[in-house]
């Protein structure tokens, strides 16, 4: 068959388009395909000690046995009732197993300005947390929030955060799922200087390229919307050079500088909503993970005021979960209950639908459901976070949706068709 376009003309589009190419590749790398934690729990940094997250499991056990028992908060978190049973004992399971996945020391809200103190406190928790290391108590993903990169707090941060990774390179390795917050970013030229900083402990510690990466803590307007009219939380992640690992949002502090009335500060007000599409806009394919803020509303109290946080907290949770926030922030013991019934509801309720639908993809078999490639993706993302997250097990997802570990996360990621397809 005959064309119309010459070599000369397909080589001036190659010319124009090989560069973005570059760019493309280099900005939007997609999935990382490891694990997200569900949720970050923040202790004040005066108040991290080895073994906190056993200690929190156990207050967290110590409320809901006052309060009902674990029967109660699946019933607060208005589990269905067919699955209601298998849930409740995953999360017990969990509060045994890993009551906390990510686990932040706090130096900056939750700890305030204690002048010198903070020295000692800083390398008293980094002590601890190596304490726990060892004993293997500690979290999956843990690590620091220090003072932000403004003016009058940018000294403090970053002494805290020097003597934070000094003296865990001085007890030995780094943890594996090391965790670093900046807080209160209004511009990318303090992510840009967050990377300098990152790169230069690297090489006075003789740490691999790339080893230190961090979150922004999205909680100013000037995050989401600049002088320029340009979404700068877009330009924030490509400041950091590939070194922003997620982006979290602060519920109270942005619900504040917008002028939102205390009493209606909120995840769900629209406020916040704007701000987290914009975020999950720009975090699109970067690789960069998303998480939302916490609800102020504590399970303390008598049961009655413990059943109506529950029950508050579960259903924010799942409002996170369906708008694709799978990682959200813990500030009491008794939310850990709420916490996991809540996401394992979530991904149990529709774990036999869409592994049926992935497997009738896959199989290219007739479904009710006419599903594209892009979709097959996003089954396969829902179902690796449930496995990931232990709402799901490598033998349930065997059985149902005919795939492996290994298989899912290769669909996830796109390397893997339909059995009639490209």
């Amino acid at each position: 068959m005959s064309t119309s376009l010459t070599a000369a003309d397909l080589r001036r589009v190659e010319d124009l388009l090989t560069p973005i190419d570059a760019h493309l590749h280099r900005s939007y790398p997609g999935e990382t395909g490891t694990r997200q934690p569900v949720h970050t729990v923040y202790v004040p940094g005066d108040r991290y000690t080895a073994g906190v997250a056993p200690s929190w499991a156990e207050q967290a056990m110590e409320t809901t046995e006052r309060a009902g028992g674990l029967s109660a908060v699946i019933g607060a978190a208005a589990v269905p009732t067919q699955i209601r049973e298998a849930v409740e004992a995953q999360v017990r399971d969990k509060l045994a197993r890993e009551p906390i996945e990510d686990l932040r020391i706090d130096f900056e809200d939750g700890y305030g300005d204690r002048g010198d103190t903070e020295d000692d406190d800083v390398v008293t928790a980094a002590r601890g947390l190596g304490r726990d290391q060892a004993a293997g108590t500690a979290p999956p993903y843990v690590g620091i929030r220090f003072k932000s990169l403004e003016g009058p707090t940018r000294t403090r941060g970053l002494r805290t955060l020097d003597l934070f990774i000094t003296a865990l390179a001085e007890n030995g390795e780094l943890p594996s799922g090391l965790m670093l917050t900046l807080p209160k970013v209004m511009a990318p030229e303090q992510v840009a200087a967050m990377a300098q900083v990152c790169d230069r402990l690297e090489q006075i510690h003789r740490l691999p390229a790339r080893r230190l990466r961090f979150e922004i803590q999205v909680e100013t307007p000037q995050a989401i919307l600049g002088a320029d009219g340009r979404a700068t939380v877009a330009r924030m992640i490509h400041a950091g050079e590939g070194r922003v690992s997620g982006l979290h949002f602060g519920t109270y502090d942005y619900s504040t500088a917008l002028g939102v009335a205390a009493a209606y500060q909120s995840m769900e007000h629209p406020v916040a909503d704007y701000a987290k599409a914009v975020m999950q806009a720009a975090a699109a394919d970067t690789g960069v993970r998303l998480s939302d803020g916490s609800t102020n509303i504590m399970p303390v109290g008598g049961a009655e005021d413990v059943h109506a946080a529950w029950s508050l907290h579960a259903r924010l949770v799942r409002r996170s979960l369906e708008r694709g926030y799978y990682q959200g922030w813990d500030m009491h013991p008794a939310q850990l209950p709420s916490r996991f019934a809540a996401t394992y509801a979530f991904y149990r309720a529709d774990f036999p639908v869409s592994a049926e639908r992935l497997r009738t993809y896959l199989t290219g078999a007739k479904g009710a459901v006419l599903d594209e490639p892009a979709t097959a993706r996003a089954l396969a993302g829902f179902l690796q976070r449930g496995l990931d997250c232990g709402a799901i097990s490598t033998t349930e997802l065997t059985d149902r949706a005919g795939l492996s570990p290994t298989e899912l996360e290769q669909v996830h990621r796109g390397h893997m068709c339909r059995k009639d397809g490209p």
